[in-house]
């Protein structure tokens, strides 16, 4: 069964049993500062989940079905595998408030061993076994036995059955497990062979998550306002299965990018083996970057672009020589997915410049002097020399290996190749320390635009205040006229003039600046009410609200809203009303960096 099948069919099903089909959200959660990217199908409906939306308002039913893109880092290292990825489609069903266990466990074995043909014998049961804080899950066993000997459903702890947050905070809950038998035979790894054994017998197809409660970030539990379901079931191991492959790289959702690259003049040879994890790196990775390309992520040195610049230039390390010939593979990965991702075909140019330009970036980068950059950075100043490995000329400590990267470019992958060798954690924790830094910065910006200086007269003060408030409908005139991938990247304010950056990829034309133009004018001219509320965090969010840094927020935070066009979580202060704002005039609109734009306006 082709993939394009699987996705049918899983829709229909669910289709059948009252489900609302919602199309995937993009890779980037534009309102959602409590994740980096898209990990699973559930992220877009945190909001429902949490009381804060309405599903039967918004949808027209408590019942919802999706294929969602995810993308997921933390195991990279494992992509090449059998089974991992960092760009994967989630077949996910859920109920908000509407039927739980009983009707999520029977839908998935219908699913999958009467729609799917999947065999009963080669399918296993897990369930979370209970801790101090949750009790077992016992109904969940019990319901199980209607399709399974009691012998084949197994409880695990937290580690394995617990789902959730996505994020730092949000819904979760215990889960309960699909596993497929390949081999149906225990291995000599352990006296019980069970789901979960890592010698590569079983394989977790579905994961049915039965979100009871809310976590908060000091990791405390509280029951939602309503139980819900949320399952997710991995397209690309479930075509594994019933394409009868090995590995998922082998299912025709991989098979036409490796022929691409198999025949490519400058992948170069090392051994079979390496070739063929290296050739399943370059797949993955490259169709991972595209689709964060067309969800308006840009390259990078923090946070999103930070991730998509890593997995881009890991798949650019896997060629043996400095020419990458990629083209053909974009517009085979944008022809694969163009009809579940429309945006992959309306920004195909503008992602074949992007990946050009990341490329001629990145080849300046290897044509220089590897060994000449090591000996400028051993020459900056350095906090501590305790995290060098070993008294090789050859060994880095995680400051210098991220000044590589930060500053000249340079993946981990090929500093490894290179003979470099450095403390890896201690690198990440560089990575992390560094985006709070940059984050803080704009935060402070963001909060109070120097409000509370002593050196700004009271008249001073009132035109600031009026400013601060147009950002405002500046931000959501953009998102309103270039679409909601556009996200705010900074602001700064004087008495004199705004100017607000924001992520899009290209320039602005005239019929684009004058319609924004026009839009803050025309909220300004309607007097709109600008009202504040205060509300714990998960709360704003879930309302609808954005928020822009990825920091931890305090539990209470002030969200302006002015009425019905812009929702944000904000320092203040604002102007009552938009009339008091004044006429808005866009002055200059340029780049600031890659991706990002920078808007200067004045008002009068």
């Amino acid at each position: 069964m082709d993939s394009e099948k699987i996705r049918k069919k899983f829709i229909h099903y669910f289709e059948k049993k009252k489900h609302h089909f919602v199309d995937s959200s993009s890779l980037w959660p534009q309102d959602d500062p409590s994740v980096l990217l898209t990990t699973a199908g559930m992220q877009q409906f945190k909001p429902y989940f949490m009381g804060g939306k309405d599903p039967v308002k918004d949808f027209g039913s408590k019942r919802l079905v999706s294929v969602q893109r995810c993308f997921r880092t933390s195991d990279i290292e494992s992509v090449g595998d059998a089974t991992h990825a960092t760009f994967f489609e989630m077949l996910g069903n859920f109920s908000i408030g509407d039927y739980f266990k009983s009707e999520a466990i029977e839908y998935a074995w219908e699913f999958i061993s009467h729609e799917m043909g999947i065999p009963a014998d080669r399918l296993w049961a897990t369930y979370f076994e209970g801790n101090t804080d949750v009790g077992a899950d016992h109904e969940a066993v019990s319901l199980w036995k209607k399709y399974l000997p009691a012998e084949k459903i197994i409880g695990y702890g937290r580690s394995d059955n617990w789902w959730g947050p996505a994020g730092s905070s949000g819904p979760c809950g215990p889960c309960s497990e699909l596993h497929y038998d390949f081999t149906k035979q225990p291995c000599a790894k352990k006296e019980k062979c069970l789901p979960n054994c890592e010698c590569g017998r079983f394989m977790e197809i579905w994961n049915l998550v039965f979100t009871e409660y809310h976590q908060n970030e000091r990791k405390k539990l509280k029951p939602l306002p309503k139980k819900n379901i949320d399952t997710g079931m991995g397209l690309e191991r479930l075509a594994l299965i019933l394409q009868r492959k090995n590995n998922v790289f082998d299912t025709d959702l991989y098979s036409p990018l490796l022929h691409i690259i198999k025949h490519d003049a400058n992948f170069g040879c090392i051994n079979a083996y390496e070739d063929t994890v290296r050739s399943r790196i370059v797949a993955d990775h490259i169709k991972a970057a595209v689709h964060l390309l067309s969800d308006g992520v840009t390259f990078s040195n923090k946070e999103q672009g930070y991730v998509l610049r890593r997995v881009f230039r890991r798949a650019l390390d896997q060629y043996q020589h400095p020419h990458f010939a990629l083209e053909p593979l974009v517009n085979r990965i944008i022809e694969l997915y163009k009809s579940h991702n429309p945006l992959l075909q309306s920004r195909h140019n503008r992602i074949l410049e992007s990946v050009h330009m990341e490329i001629e970036n990145y080849s300046k980068v290897l044509q220089s002097d590897i060994s000449e950059i090591i000996q400028k950075i051993k020459n900056l100043p350095k906090k501590s020399n305790a995290d060098v490995q070993g008294p090789s000329s050859r060994s880095l400590t995680a400051q210098e290996a991220f000044t590589l990267f930060s500053t000249y470019g340079l993946s981990t992958e090929r500093l490894k190749r290179e003979g470099f060798v450095f403390d890896e954690e201690k690198f990440l924790q560089e990575v992390e320390n560094h985006q709070k830094i940059s984050r803080a910065g704009a935060e402070k910006k963001f909060g109070g635009h120097g409000l509370n200086s002593t050196e700004l007269s009271e008249d001073q003060k009132k035109i600031m205040t009026r400013y601060h408030t147009a950002t405002h409908l500046l931000h959501q005139a953009l998102r309103t006229v270039l679409g909601d991938t556009v996200r705010q990247e900074g602001s700064d304010i004087t008495p004199e003039r705004l100017r607000f950056d924001f992520s899009y990829g290209s320039k602005l034309t005239d019929e684009q600046k004058k319609a924004i133009e026009d839009l803050v004018n025309q909220k300004i001219k309607e007097n709109l009410l600008v009202t504040s509320q205060e509300m714990p965090y998960d709360e704003a969010i879930a309302s609808g609200a954005l928020a822009f840094f990825k920091e931890k927020y305090p539990n209470s935070v002030t969200v302006y809203s002015i009425n019905g066009f812009s929702k944000e979580v904000c320092g203040g202060p604002h102007v009552s009303a938009t009339g008091e704002i004044g006429n808005f005039s866009v002055i200059s609109e340029k780049s600031s960096s890659a991706g990002i734009r920078r808007i200067k306006a004045t008002i009068k």
